[in-house]
């Protein structure tokens, strides 16, 4: 009768250790699980924040514009390039314009300034940006900008410009061009791009 007793204890001590072994087991998986769910999350979390840091990058920002012309722009009388002409554009402000054909939609005769400025909406400075015009800044006269000067941008040509202080890096009288093309990298249409200097484009073969 003892041995019966002794061998029955000896049963539900293991059967009860038996048990919680499998709740430990189950408890872990549990948490490995959440982990891992956690990691995906993270995961995710961090892809959309490079989309986002992506989409900050003046590489990747819209470079089409609305066709509106700031007030008191003048049109060039005789410009190099005339509106419906076509020209290839030397420049690469940004990825895609270098060696793209353009379209031009647009000549006026202006000052053009490369400026440096912090953007409104936070972020590194950006340092010699190519173009504004004259017109695009709050009350400006008759006279140009000399470099050093400190204005205020009226232009949206890229994300936290318009409204920020900025410094004249340079200046150049000349004429400018408003363009549509095609980029060379993803083919994507850009209508309405604002700006292009003469000495930026060379003749269309």
């Amino acid at each position: 009768m003892l041995k019966m007793k002794l061998r029955n204890s000896m049963l539900f001590a293991l059967l009860t250790a038996l048990l919680l072994l499998l709740g430990a087991c189950s408890n872990a998986n549990d948490e490995n699980t959440g982990n891992n769910e956690g990691n995906e999350n993270t995961e995710e979390s961090q892809e959309n924040m490079d989309e986002d840091m992506e989409g900050m990058d003046h590489s990747n920002m819209d470079m089409s514009g609305s066709g509106e012309v700031p007030e008191g722009l003048e049109e060039a009388a005789s410009p190099t390039y005339e509106v419906g002409s076509n020209a290839i554009i030397e420049s690469d402000h940004m990825p895609g314009m270098k060696g793209a054909e353009a379209t031009i939609v647009g000549a006026y005769d202006t000052t053009v300034y490369t400026i440096s400025y912090t953007p409104t909406t936070g972020g590194e400075r950006v340092e010699d940006h190519k173009w504004v015009i004259h017109e695009e800044i709050e009350n400006a006269g008759e006279e140009p900008f000399e470099p050093g000067a400190e204005v205020t941008v009226n232009a949206e040509h890229m994300e936290g410009m318009d409204g920020a202080t900025a410094e004249i890096d340079s200046a150049e009288q000349t004429t400018v061009y408003m363009v549509d093309f095609t980029t060379t990298t993803d083919g994507k249409e850009v209508k309405n791009h604002k700006w292009v200097t003469e000495s930026e484009l060379s003749p269309a073969e």
